[in-house]
């Protein structure tokens, strides 16, 4: 084959889609240097129809994915660069949300459900006065996960009691469900012309429905939560081809490898040992930690999920995860709630006119608390006020609030493991705040480490 002027110039290309809560994206990097040729990206909206509930249009996540590979291609053209040259494209996406669909329609039964979504409560309260001792993990064992509404189960069982249309599906037998990668897969690889109806073990890890050893459905968890397993998609490694885009310029493109999100930001960070950690900083927090082939029970509030699978035929690597529900969220929440910072990037140096701590305290739990605590029922609060609080004096205890609660993460797994760690690798859009780096240095007493393009900045 006689390669073109931009393969002779870069080499062949690897697509990701970044399928965020915030937002979507598709970026293209140079496969042999990992340099970013160009990206796109597409802000996605969330409603709240009632106290707890958090949804997203399942069209508008599609149209978005969508909208970031056409544009992208099309920075590609303008830069000279033959989108041909891509040769793979990757998946990355929230995890937890949950969609349910029609095979023959393709359209969403309901909206998505997305991870944050507090509604199935009442769910979680139910099963856990059948379960002996009201254990919330009763079903570590098979699956690594609290019960809790965080997690997959918990919402498809909502739907399949709450909503006609999808028990109507059920019975058609015309209903599937999947988890935010599913739903771009099975579009992206030909809909309701022979989409693949896929997901790969760390999304299925996420579901409460996988069992965690062998890797595959479980009888007994699909039997507890009273799920078909006929709506479900197939359990695939993190790495192979899943299918091949249908449509466009980049019709023909496999995509070849998945991962959920917080997963591929430990692949990301080049976490591949034993004992390694990173931690991403988004509209949540998550902590993973790296525990090799070792399926680590955590007696101290932390999950066990799958890291990775490299391969169909490949051994998987596991992980300890401490999940914190809001972080960049609830600098949202000041910008857009209460109107005290106009950009979230301003709450840096605001904050930086705070000379001394007035001992505010900020728990911010608009979803309950996620690890170690598990608590559902918890709610936000923020004390210590006085006659001198101000505005700064609130942000900065919630920048503080992310800090500790990661701290409580590092604590919990020193307790599991044994092990402290000599670094944390960290990542995502709040760690271009600076100050909040070094807080997260100070509080944790952990040198942190992120990287900034072509090095590194360490807060000690």
């Amino acid at each position: 084959m006689i390669k073109n002027e931009s393969m002779s110039r870069y080499g062949p290309l690897v697509g990701a889609i970044d399928e965020g809560t915030g937002s979507a994206r598709f970026l293209v990097f140079a496969a042999n240097t990992a340099e970013v040729l160009t990206y796109h990206q597409v802000s996605i909206t969330q409603s709240c129809p009632k106290e707890g509930w958090v949804e997203q249009d399942p069209l508008e996540i599609l149209r978005a994915v969508q909208e970031c590979l056409d544009q992208t291609v099309t920075n590609l053209q303008q830069l000279t660069i033959d989108p041909s040259d891509i040769v793979a494209i990757g998946v990355t996406n929230q995890r937890e949300t949950t969609i349910v669909w029609d095979s023959v329609t393709g359209e969403p039964l309901y909206n998505a459900i997305v991870w944050m979504d507090m509604r199935t409560t009442s769910i979680v309260d139910e099963i856990l006065k059948k379960v002996r001792y009201q254990n919330k993990n009763y079903l570590k064992p098979l699956c690594g996960l609290p019960i809790s509404p965080y997690f997959s189960a918990l919402k498809l069982k909502w739907l399949l009691k709450n909503v006609p249309r999808v028990r109507e599906a059920i019975k058609q037998k015309r209903c599937l469900f999947g988890t935010v990668d599913s739903w771009i897969i099975w579009n992206l690889t030909g809909g309701i012309n022979g989409g693949v109806h896929s997901t790969d073990v760390t999304n299925a890890s996420r579901t409460m429905l996988m069992n965690i050893e062998t890797l595959k459905w479980d009888p007994v968890l699909l039997s507890f939560f009273d799920i078909p397993l006929d709506i479900l998609p197939q359990i695939r490694s993190s790495s192979e081809i899943y299918g091949h885009i249908q449509e466009g310029l980049l019709r023909g493109v496999p995509i070849s490898g998945c991962l959920g999100d917080q997963q591929s930001a430990l692949v990301g960070q080049m976490c591949l040992q034993q004992g390694q950690a990173k931690s991403t900083y988004g509209t949540g927090c998550f902590l993973l930690y790296n525990t090799g082939s070792a399926i680590v029970d955590s007696s101290h509030g932390l999950l066990t999920t799958v890291a990775y699978q490299f391969g169909a035929n490949a051994q998987p690597v596991y992980a300890l995860e401490g999940s914190v529900a809001i972080a960049g969220a609830v600098i949202q929440w000041l910008k857009e709630n209460l109107g005290i910072l106009t950009d979230v990037n301003e709450c840096e140096s605001i904050v930086q006119q705070v000379y001394s701590d007035n001992r505010i305290t900020f728990v911010p739990a608009f979803a309950g608390l996620y690890a170690p605590y598990w608590r559902k029922d918890a709610r936000s609060v923020i004390c210590g006020i006085t006659e001198d609080t101000n505005s700064a004096h609130i942000i900065k205890a919630a920048l503080q609030a992310v800090c500790f609660q990661t701290r409580d993460i590092l604590e919990a797994m020193k307790k599991d493991t044994g092990l402290v760690l000599s670094k944390l690798l960290v990542d995502g859009g709040m760690t271009t705040n600076n100050l909040l780096m070094q807080m997260q240095a100070d509080i944790c007493g952990v040198p942190v480490v992120c990287q900034r393009e072509i090095c590194n900045i360490i807060y000690t």
